[in-house]
């Protein structure tokens, strides 16, 4: 399978983040965290406001396309303070899970990481979504904290917090 991974950069780009975390956020996180809350956390880290807002604060979001279809997306924040590389988001549509796709995403965000020569990729995750828990452990990230946030509107994230090492070129 031929992976294509770009540079979110235009309102056309974003436009299709909006348009996959909406399809991934509502089929995959509803049953975990219920629908209200995944419609707020939608408006609030996943509208093409929000995006725009995080990519001018330094984000960067990447488009993942299989055969001219855009099939997943990814955020990466440098933590300059921390010298690490926070995997923000990694979402991949339904259809295309289990071929792969993912790896290729994070390979993606790896080579990023290590090319701005950061330590390592740190991301949170969700406690009850464990099949990407699992998938992060197979990829050799380990389990270091977990944290609870208050996002607002009565809504909370109660996140493990996990860490990979990533050798530098």
């Amino acid at each position: 399978m031929s992976v294509e991974i770009v540079n979110v950069s235009t309102n056309d780009c974003i436009d299709c983040v909006v348009t996959l975390a909406r399809e991934i956020w509502t089929q995959h996180f509803t049953p975990i965290i219920g629908e209200s809350q995944v419609k707020y956390m939608l408006m609030k880290f996943q509208s093409a406001d929000a995006i725009k807002s995080q990519i001018s604060g330094g984000s960067k979001y990447y488009l993942a396309k299989v055969e001219n279809e855009w099939v997943g997306y990814i955020c990466l924040i440098p933590d300059l303070d921390n010298h690490k590389m926070i995997l923000s988001k990694i979402y991949v549509k339904k259809s295309m899970r289990g071929k792969g796709l993912g790896k290729s995403m994070l390979d993606h965000a790896e080579k990023i990481c290590a090319s701005e020569k950061f330590s390592s990729l740190l991301l949170t995750v969700n406690k009850f979504n464990d099949a990407p828990i699992s998938w992060y452990k197979r990829h050799g990230f380990l389990l270091i904290d977990e944290v609870k946030k208050d996002i607002g509107s009565g809504f909370f994230m109660d996140d493990y917090i996990m860490e990979k090492t990533v050798l530098n070129c």
